[in-house]
């Protein structure tokens, strides 16, 4: 690959690898730790990842279960999740904090599932945002030190990368599509 096409690639597969991110974190009717990802708790004064001030574990199929290693940081952990975008009630025992998912309804599915469009819309949105960035850099080569049949060639290697990440994140879209959807 062309060293002038390599910065592209690797911005195209950040974008993808930031959609499967953010993906992990869409609930799909069965607990998955990763959706406590973004959920900070006041660690002394400090935004702290959950996963840092507790042991995160699964125990069931729709039970996230929390043991914080510090037993004054139940407060803490579950004021975090109720504050949250989670829509889950926390319940707390006093040892540890549970998350127990409802199954999903219907109506539930299928606002997961345009949620799940728009965000790989999004990532479409910034691979080919980073297909114009590359065009315009070689554009810009032209004027100086490269032909114009170079500068075709630089575009249609960019199109043909760009293809190929848009297909990868439809290819994701519908598999979580289809894992939301599913009862």
């Amino acid at each position: 690959m062309d060293s002038r096409l390599q910065q592209y690639d690797e911005k195209m597969k950040k974008s993808v690898e930031f959609l499967q991110a953010d993906y992990a974190g869409i609930r799909a009717g069965r607990a998955n730790p990763h959706v406590l990802d973004k959920l900070r708790v006041d660690y002394y004064g400090t935004p702290t990842p959950v996963q840092q001030v507790g042991n995160v574990t699964v125990p069931e199929a729709r039970i996230i279960q929390i043991a914080p290693w510090e037993k004054s940081m139940l407060k803490a952990i579950e004021k975090a999740i109720l504050t949250s975008d989670l829509g889950i009630n926390p319940t707390n025992d006093g040892n540890v904090i549970r998350l127990i998912f409802p199954e999903l309804t219907e109506e539930r599915r299928k606002d997961l599932a345009k949620e799940v469009k728009k965000k790989a819309e999004d990532g479409k949105v910034a691979v080919r945002n980073i297909r114009r960035e590359g065009n315009d850099a070689f554009k810009k080569l032209g004027k100086t030190e490269v032909s114009e049949d170079e500068i075709k060639q630089l575009e249609d290697e960019l199109q043909k990368l760009t293809d190929k990440y848009i297909k990868e994140i439809d290819a994701l879209m519908d598999e979580k599509t289809k894992e939301v959807m599913t009862v």
